[in-house]
C-alpha cells in the first residue's frame, strides 16, 4: 500500500512537471533589459540554464525537472537577461553575451506533507544547491549556495519553486559583484 502511494505521487509530480514544460509561459521569451541607466539596453546579457545536476544527492527526476522549470520561471520574471534559454537551445550559441547557469544538489532533506499538516515542528521539505553563473570561457561570474524548503503548508514541490525564486533573487541582487569585464560586456 505504501510503495502504491508514493509510486502515485510520484506520477502526480511527473504529470505536474510535463505540464510545466509546455506550458505557453515557460517557453523561451525575450525581455527587454533595464540597464543601470534606467533605460532598455540590447547589450546586456542572456542566460542559458543547464539540465539540475543531483550530483551524489539522491533526488527524484520529478524534482530535478521541477526546480529546472521553477528556475527558467523564475529568471524570465526578473527581467535582468535580454532572454533566457533553456539549455540545447540551439539559439544561444548565436548571441554573444551568454552566461550559463549551472545548478548541483548538494543537499535534499525528503518531507511529509502529512506531518507538516498535523505538526508545525516536522516534515519539512529542504533543498540547497550550489549554482554557478558562467561565462562561455567559464569564468565565474556568480556562485552561491542557496537553500529552498517548504515547512509549513504545501506539497513537497513546493520547495522546487521557493528554491528558484530564492536563485533568481540571489542571481539579481548580485549582479553588482561579477566581475567589471562581465558587466563591461568584454568577456
Amino acid at each position: 500500500m505504501k510503495t502504491n502511494k508514493l509510486s502515485s505521487i510520484a506520477f502526480a509530480a511527473a504529470i505536474v512537471a510535463i505540464t510545466v514544460a509546455l506550458s505557453p509561459r515557460a517557453r523561451c521569451q525575450a525581455v527587454a533589459v533595464e540597464s543601470p541607466g534606467g533605460g532598455t539596453s540590447s547589450g546586456q546579457w542572456s542566460v542559458q540554464v543547464d539540465q539540475v545536476d543531483s550530483g551524489n544527492v539522491d533526488l527524484a527526476y520529478s524534482f530535478q525537472i521541477a526546480i529546472y522549470e521553477n528556475l527558467v520561471d523564475e529568471l524570465n520574471k526578473t527581467k535582468r537577461f535580454q532572454h533566457v534559454f533553456r539549455d540545447g537551445d540551439r539559439r544561444a550559441g548565436e548571441v554573444p553575451n551568454l552566461l550559463v547557469l549551472k545548478t548541483t544538489v548538494e543537499k535534499y532533506t525528503r518531507g511529509s506533507e502529512t506531518r507538516r499538516a498535523v505538526t508545525s515542528v516536522s516534515g519539512a521539505t529542504k533543498l540547497t544547491v550550489r549554482t554557478q553563473l558562467l561565462t562561455r570561457d567559464g569564468e565565474v561570474a556568480f556562485e552561491r549556495t542557496v537553500d529552498g524548503n517548504v515547512r509549513f503548508f504545501g506539497s513537497n514541490l513546493r520547495a522546487t519553486h521557493n528554491l528558484a525564486h530564492n536563485m533568481a533573487k540571489a542571481i539579481t541582487r548580485s549582479a553588482s559583484e561579477w566581475p567589471t569585464a562581465i558587466l563591461a560586456g568584454q568577456l
